[in-house]
């Protein structure tokens, strides 16, 4: 779908950044598993802790601190207790629910069993489509993005995403939920699309 941003000219992201319990054991898993180059390391001053930033690709980073009076993590919470397809994926408002990693479609099944291979629990692939149950076993036509999951050292939920295939103005069809719980009715459906250029 190609549209412009008229306000701002944004670049991707240059970095999301969470909170470790162990540095040493994010970079043996994000380094050392998931082959993630460090990039940047810095010792807080004041010994307030650390900040490590990894390289994910197109320029954008993910970094992680560690701080050493931080509270403990809270599964269902700060983020998913379990997850999709193994329990309960709610995060609280304000959370980070998860980080969706872009890989290559034809990549995607070999990367899968590398995962497994490392020793990562990962969830089944799931081929999400719009589907009554959102996703299929199978691949097929209708899918528009493949996923696994799994969780970082920290309970931090990953995921492998690949898009399958190209997105347009019949992908967004959905008015969004206020904090109620009704429909914002007309505020997307309701909308004239704005034309390609």
């Amino acid at each position: 779908m190609a549209q412009t941003n008229t306000e701002f000219e944004f670049c991707g992201v240059n970095h999301l950044a969470l909170v470790c319990k162990d540095m040493a054991k994010t970079v043996e898993f994000y380094r050392d598993i998931l082959g993630m180059p460090l990039t940047k390391t810095i010792d807080l001053p004041g010994g307030h802790g650390q900040h490590f930033f990894f390289d994910i690709g197109n320029g954008d980073s993910l970094a992680f601190f560690w701080f050493p009076d931080a509270p403990e993590a809270a599964p269902g919470v700060s983020a998913p207790a379990a997850l999709p397809t193994r329990g309960s994926f709610v995060s609280a408002h304000g959370s980070m629910n998860h980080i969706a990693i872009n890989v290559r479609a034809e990549k995607f099944d070999e990367y899968y069993q590398r995962l497994i291979e490392k020793g990562v629990e990962v969830t089944p692939i799931l081929n999400h489509d719009n589907s009554p149950t959102q996703s299929s076993a199978e691949m097929h036509e209708g899918v528009f993005v493949r996923s696994v999951y799994f969780f970082d050292p920290d309970g931090v939920c990953l995921e492998f995403a690949a898009w399958t295939k190209v997105l347009d103005e019949s992908d967004v069809a959905h008015d969004p939920v206020r904090a109620d719980g009704s429909k914002a009715e007309g505020m997307i459906t309701g909308r004239t699309p704005v034309p390609a250029e």
